[in-house]
């Protein structure tokens, strides 16, 4: 059975919370599925740079038993104009799932139709799936659960944001964005958000308001204020974001236990301070580190599970 991943919400709650309790017993033993993927090999295509997504995606793949095959667009032939549709075609042939890192979401769309194996979401500037299934994972680890929880994202209303949109929503957490005017989250994603909260008892709230947002916060969340392909637009919204900036200031606003997370690269001074990343409360390694439990976990459901 092929099983695309190309988007939170192709997960139902009870999916998330499973692949969650699996994400554990995998790091609690790193070569407790040794040979989970045995004899399967995985197409790992980066059309964007990366660090955190490259190298857990690699290592989750050789430590589940399987090969990865990493390729930039540049070693395709869709950077010499084949579509994705015909590179998704051979690739079947060839591999056993496909995990892509892409510009627009309806690339991933398109070739999960074409091809006849998995296709994994390793982030579009739609969404961040693969981030944000890490970082519930990371929020559960460190409080215990997920339902009930109040979780802000300050800054841009980007993929991340989308993404824990949906993530928090389905898990019954309270989830707050808070960002400039202009900068808001895709309302389509909202309104989803709002309908998974209403069957989770969690809820969903859109802000320009800073202090509102971290007000009460259980987790504190930012990501960098220009993404990639952005980069045109960074003078103009450092400008405009500071207030939305994770110091010692939105600290004092959030609860005394409150965990702080950046999906990384942090640009330190600008979204997140250096005294907040390397604080108390920062579990951003934690995060980091645990990109390649959550990628087992989905590997290993996506190709190796009935």
């Amino acid at each position: 059975m092929s099983r695309d991943f190309l988007s939170v919400d192709d997960l139902g709650s009870d999916e998330v919370q499973a692949l969650l309790d699996r994400s554990a017993e995998l790091k609690a033993d790193r070569s407790e599925a040794a040979s989970a993927l045995r004899g399967r090999s995985v197409a790992l295509i980066f059309e964007k740079p990366s660090t955190r997504t490259r190298v857990s995606f690699e290592v989750a793949v050789a430590e589940t038993g399987g090969t990865p095959i990493v390729l930039s667009a540049a070693e395709l032939q869709i950077g010499r104009g084949e579509t994705i549709e015909d590179t998704g075609r051979t690739l079947s042939r060839f591999v056993h799932a496909i995990v892509l890192r892409t510009f627009e979401q309806e690339r991933l769309e398109i070739l999960a139709k074409a091809a006849t194996i998995p296709v994994i979401n390793a982030l579009s500037d739609f969404e961040h799936p693969c981030q944000v299934l890490a970082d519930l994972f990371t929020v559960r680890e460190h409080k215990g659960r997920l339902a009930g929880l109040k979780l802000a994202y300050m800054g841009d209303g980007n993929n991340i944001a989308h993404s824990l949109l949906l993530g928090c929503a389905k898990t019954g957490m309270h989830v707050r964005v808070a960002t400039p005017p202009g900068y808001e989250p895709i309302p389509q994603v909202v309104q989803r958000a709002e309908e998974l909260a209403a069957v989770s008892d969690g809820s969903v709230l859109i802000t320009h308001d800073p202090a509102e947002g971290a007000e009460g916060a259980d987790v504190l969340y930012t990501d960098v204020w220009a993404s990639m392909g952005q980069e045109a637009e960074a003078d103009e919204r450092t400008l405009v974001f500071p207030a939305y900036r994770l110091d010692g200031v939105a600290l004092g606003r959030a609860k005394e236990d409150v965990i702080v997370m950046h999906c990384l690269p942090a640009h330190r001074g600008q979204e997140i301070t250096g005294e907040v990343i390397d604080g108390a409360h920062s579990v951003v390694w934690d995060q980091a580190e645990n990109r390649l439990h959550v990628q087992k976990a989905l590997l290993i459901w996506a190709l190796a599970e009935d």
